[in-house]
Formats: C-alpha cells, structure tokens, sequence
C-alpha cells in the first residue's frame, strides 16, 4: 500500500499502526468545539425571552378574557406554544453542552435540531387553532372593547420585539435559535395585526377586524411553522446542509496536489449551524504516510478555507485499485 522510501519493513509497519491509530483527544475535542459555539450567549438570550415571554402570556390570556377578544386570546395561545419551544431550545443548548460519552459519540449536538422541529409542531397546532376560531367568529362576531385589545397588544408588540432582537443577534446558524425568533417574531407580527384591529374596532366599531386580524396572523403561523418543519427535517435526515454544492467540494478535494480522484463524498450536519462531510481521496504515485498526511491535511485545509468545513473524515488511496487507509483527523494546534 504505501511505500516506506527510506525505513524497512517493520519500521514502516510500526510506523503505520501508530499513524492508523486515532489519538483519544481529537474525537471529543471536535464535538465539544463544534457543539460550543456561541451557546453561552444563547442561553442568556433564551432565558430573558423565556421570563418575559411568561409575563405577557399571563398578561394576555387575563387581558382576552376581560375585553372578549379573540385576537388576544389567540396571540396567548400562540404565545403558549413560544413559552414551550423557548423551554425547550433553552434545554436543548444545556444538553448540547453536555461532554461526548461512550453511548452519545456525537455527543447532544442534534438536540438542538429535534427542539426546532418540536416548536415548529408547535406553531403549526397554534396556527390551526387560530384559524379555526378566526373562521368562526367572523361569521359569528362578539363584542370587542378596542381600547383594552390595542393596549395590551401594544405591550405584546413591545415585548416581542424585544425579545426577537435579543434572541436575533444571538442567532447564527442555529436552527433552534431560529425556531425561538420565528416564535417571537411571529407573535410581535399577531401583536401588531391585534393593534390595528383594536383600533378599528375603537373607529369604526367593526368586530370582525379582530377576526380578520386573527386569521392573518394565523396564516403567518402556518407559513413559518412548515418551513421551520422543513428544515429541521431535512437535517434530522442528513440532507446536504443549505449553500454547500457537492459537486463544488468534490472540485475543490480534485484540485489539491497529489489527489487524482475522489468519491463517496457526503455532506451533512451534525447540528443545524456544524456541517461535516466525508470523502474517499485517490492519492497519485506511490506515497509514504507522511505525504500522505500531508495531502489529507492540504485536503482539509481546502475546504476550511473555501467552505467552512471541519468536521471532516477522509479515507485515502493508493491509485485507482489500492485498499483504503484511514487518515485520522490530527488535534487542532
């Protein structure tokens, strides 16, 4: 397989057994890298939205039931579903944080992805609900008082928006952090649509408005929740992570010296922000292990560079017919 130049033979075997032989750091180290990226920052940013989020749900279900507003109760009980998918994204990161054992040896990175698809299952429940009895009161209204409503969805929008911009800036690629900022921005949308339709209502004396205003925000509910579904479900089956071209990687790997071909190449996430890929790498000549670690770590470099990857396992051969020699990944300096 690889020609040792200068050793004998059992040098060149001892040297390849030890070179085949994965260092106990470099897996862990990896994870607890990759899974530790910007997660101190958004457990804070969860955590406030958490508490004031369950300060306007009390706010609003008690402000629905004493104006007799649909558009408020609504906005509560989507309002509900974002209390629970920011519980559940803040325990999410705490178990993404949690160290790489013998039964998890990816660690919890994924859990952060399965809480994304739980809130999206969340706000597709709300927004069919919301529609339902947005359907149903607009050809049946009840009384509205538009001045209580357009007060406390005042107070929703403020919190809201709030509360998305923290969880926004926090945001990075996570989908669960998305999940949470749809949540509340979403809701600040229903906040703003219950504004208007109280002050319609306080004009005009139009009851249906907060009907109407419920519908809309139902529909927005609908539109974000199936996208979120769509994308976290996508990752759950190790989809091509969005904006990395396989044809490209596999461009990139052919054009380092050395590589004459490559294939088996896979892309996939290991949470929705860590992208990781693998790939069989066909290496020219006859090369001893050295250049071949050499050539795998120009690999890896390549695709640092041009594609962010560095979750990467490579599997290097000997000309087109040579067996297969895994390279493991070395620790990071």
């Amino acid at each position: 397989m690889i020609d040792p130049d200068s050793k004998d033979t059992s040098d060149a075997a001892s040297d390849m057994a030890s070179a085949a032989t994965p260092p106990a750091a470099p897996t862990v180290h990896a994870f607890e890298h990759a899974g530790d990226i910007a997660r101190p920052g958004q457990r804070r940013a969860l955590g406030w939205a958490l508490g004031v989020n369950i300060a306007l749900l009390v706010a609003e279900v008690i402000g629905g039931i004493i104006f007799g507003s649909l558009a408020l109760l609504a906005d509560a009980a989507h309002l509900v579903s974002d209390v629970a998918g920011l519980g559940i994204a803040l325990g999410a990161l705490i178990l993404t944080a949690r160290p790489v054992s013998t039964s998890h040896s990816f660690g919890f990175a994924r859990a952060e992805v399965m809480a994304a698809q739980v809130s999206a299952l969340l706000l597709l429940a709300a927004g069919v609900w919301i529609l339902i009895e947005g359907v149903s009161r607009l050809g049946a209204p009840v009384p509205v008082q538009g001045a209580g409503l357009a007060l406390v969805a005042a107070l929703g929008l403020v919190v809201n928006a709030g509360s998305a911009f923290v969880v926004h800036r926090a945001q990075g690629e996570s989908l669960n952090m998305r999940a949470s900022f749809v949540h509340l921005a979403t809701d600040a949308a229903g906040s703003l649509a219950a504004i208007i339709a109280g002050l319609v209502i306080l004009g005009w004396g139009w009851d249906r408005a907060d009907s109407v205003a419920s519908i809309a925000t139902a529909a927005l509910v609908l539109w974000t929740g199936w996208g979120l579904l769509r994308d976290s479900t996508h990752v759950l089956m190790e989809g091509t992570p969005r904006g990395l071209d396989p044809d490209q990687v596999t461009a990139a790997i052919g054009d380092v010296d050395g590589v004459v071909g490559v294939h088996h190449v896979h892309l996939w996430n290991l949470a929705s922000d860590v992208p990781a890929a693998s790939a069989h790498v066909v290496l020219s000549g006859k090369p001893t292990l050295h250049q071949a670690h050499d050539t795998a770590d120009a690999v890896r470099a390549t695709l640092a560079d041009q594609f962010s990857l560095t979750n990467i396992t490579l599997e290097l051969e000997e000309g087109p017919t040579a067996g297969i020699l895994a390279v493991p990944r070395p620790p990071p300096d």
